[in-house]
């Protein structure tokens, strides 16, 4: 089986700067720390897959995805067969484990109020990126697998005030 995954760094300033919401899995075996995000359903667009992900799993509404602007789509000229072409922050692919899977991380902005409980996670919450760069460094492990690496990536090459 092969996954296809749309996962958000949902962005805030706050006090202490930039912030990111990060949950932790609610599922028997998969305990660990992570992005909001999932699987996109077949013939559903990227975008709306993780609008949708997203409010299932933090109640929040996506307000603005970084580059969508620059979507494209092959709507109304084929009937038969449609294409949209997006713009992700970065993209991950499993190399190696029990699940094969390749996602897109999107940079977004969102409002609402946090579930407590949401789709298979639990305790969303708003991290500052200085306090996820001490957790990812002190137990890199308690992130899951996908979002450990982009994680690192994102403290790595987005450029934001903190």
């Amino acid at each position: 089986m092969f996954y296809v995954n749309a996962r958000a760094f949902i962005e805030r300033e706050g006090k202490q700067g930039t912030e990111l919401v990060i949950q932790t899995r609610n599922k028997p075996g998969e305990e660990a720390l992570e992005l909001p995000g999932g699987r996109i359903e077949l013939f559903e667009s990227v975008h709306k897959a993780l609008i949708r992900e997203v409010q299932e799993e933090t109640g929040l509404t996506i307000t603005r995805i970084e580059g969508a602007s620059k979507r494209i789509d092959t709507i109304g000229i084929n009937p038969d067969f449609e294409v949209e072409c997006v713009e992700p922050f970065c993209v991950y692919q499993t190399l190696k484990g029990p699940i094969d899977s390749i996602g897109m991380y999107f940079i977004c902005k969102a409002e609402g109020k946090l579930f407590e409980q949401g789709d298979e996670t639990k305790g969303a919450t708003w991290k500052t990126l200085q306090s996820l760069r001490t957790m990812i460094d002190q137990n890199p492990l308690q992130f899951s697998n996908v979002d450990r690496a982009g994680l690192k990536y994102y403290l790595k090459h987005r450029v934001v005030r903190d």
